[in-house]
């Protein structure tokens, strides 16, 4: 047996195991969407807000939020998470955290929010996605 018969069946065997819990982090399906409008305090405190729906979860699931850095375009910084009830309805979500000075700015600014689920598999937590979204919103100062 020649070595890249055997280099090609390692590859093979590789993509199968891989492509095997993609396929089981698919979910039932959902919606997300974020507010137009933000807040960013003196201190580096931002608030985003927005709505969800999801359903079919079988774990926790949560609503999470990034903003793009201000500084640094490559760097998304994560702010907060709610949890999510994923029982098919609409539902509003608000998520605050902090950055660290001058990573958000007020402005316009790229936010990216995700409906998580972490899904019971063989004793595990695995993420299964239930939506995902971006929006260009403007984060106004305040307190």
């Amino acid at each position: 047996m020649s070595i890249r018969l055997v280099l090609s069946a390692a590859a093979g065997a590789l993509a199968l195991l891989a492509a095997a819990p993609a396929a089981q982090a698919a979910a039932p399906g959902g919606s997300v969407t974020v507010d137009r409008v933000g807040h960013v305090s003196a201190d580096g405190t931002v608030s985003l807000s927005g709505t969800y729906s999801c359903s079919g979860a079988e774990g926790p699931a949560f609503v999470s939020s990034s903003v793009r850095d201000a500084e640094n375009p490559n760097l998304r910084r994560g702010i907060g998470g709610t949890r999510a009830v994923c029982d098919g309805a609409e539902h509003a979500w608000h998520n605050t955290g902090q950055v660290p000075e001058g990573a958000v700015e007020p402005g316009e600014a790229e936010v990216e929010a995700t409906v998580l689920e972490l899904a019971p598999e063989g004793g595990l937590p695995v993420p299964r996605f239930h939506a995902t979204g971006q929006q260009d919103v403007l984060l106004v100062a305040g307190d």
